[in-house]
């Protein structure tokens, strides 16, 4: 079965449709609440309350947008949520352990670039650490699950101009904490991360 014949099936109540669903995703929805929340048994939760919501929800599910964005939109919800809760129970923030990937080099390190390479993704872990909820969320889709603009725009269920706008935000905030803790000289932006340039009109071209 496609996935759009497992998701009407699911629908109208199939357990079995639903559990092709949850094979064929469950990875996808796990690495993604892992990136939101660095944390594997926090991670576990919120992918099942994702999918938890996801059952409750198929049957006015309408695929305005696709399964996989919807199911990205209910856990990335989830997964603020949880940070949420944790903060007011805790006092604490979580710290994004996958941050490499918003420093990713290309060419092979040697001994002395691992280090320093070790050095900079904790810098950068603790920095997302400090960034909102928000500008975390974009980061995570944007750099991590390599999402496109359009695509984020559907799981946030945002015009794209705000997504630009946010992701734009997000890094600058990101550059901000970098700079004043001492790291920004050692950043190395991925081929998403490129500084905003100004267009004619004074709008921010990513």
């Amino acid at each position: 079965m496609t996935d759009e014949e497992l998701v009407r099936a699911a629908a109208k109540g199939s357990a079995e449709a639903f559990g092709e669903l949850v094979r064929l995703y469950e990875n996808k929805v796990y690495t993604l609440a892992l990136r939101m929340c660095a944390n594997p048994e926090d991670a576990r939760d919120v992918a099942q309350e994702a999918f938890l919501s996801a059952w409750k929800g198929l049957p006015s599910f309408r695929g305005e947008a696709g399964f996989a964005t919807w199911l990205y939109r209910l856990t990335s919800n989830a997964a603020i949520d949880h940070l949420r809760k944790v903060r007011r129970q805790r006092g604490e923030v979580s710290l994004e352990d996958e941050a490499v990937a918003l420093t990713a080099a290309s060419g092979g390190p040697g001994p002395q670039e691992e280090a320093e390479g070790a050095e900079l993704r904790e810098a950068v872990s603790e920095a997302m650490g400090r960034l909102s909820d928000g500008h975390r969320q974009v980061l995570v889709l944007r750099e991590m699950q390599d999402l496109s603009y359009e695509e984020i725009s559907q799981v946030l269920e945002v015009d794209l101009g705000t997504v630009k706008s946010r992701i734009s935000r997000a890094r600058n905030a990101l550059r901000k904490i970098l700079l004043e803790s001492g790291n920004l000289s050692g950043y190395l932006p991925s081929k998403h991360t490129e500084v905003p340039v100004k267009e004619r009109d004074g709008r921010e071209k990513l």
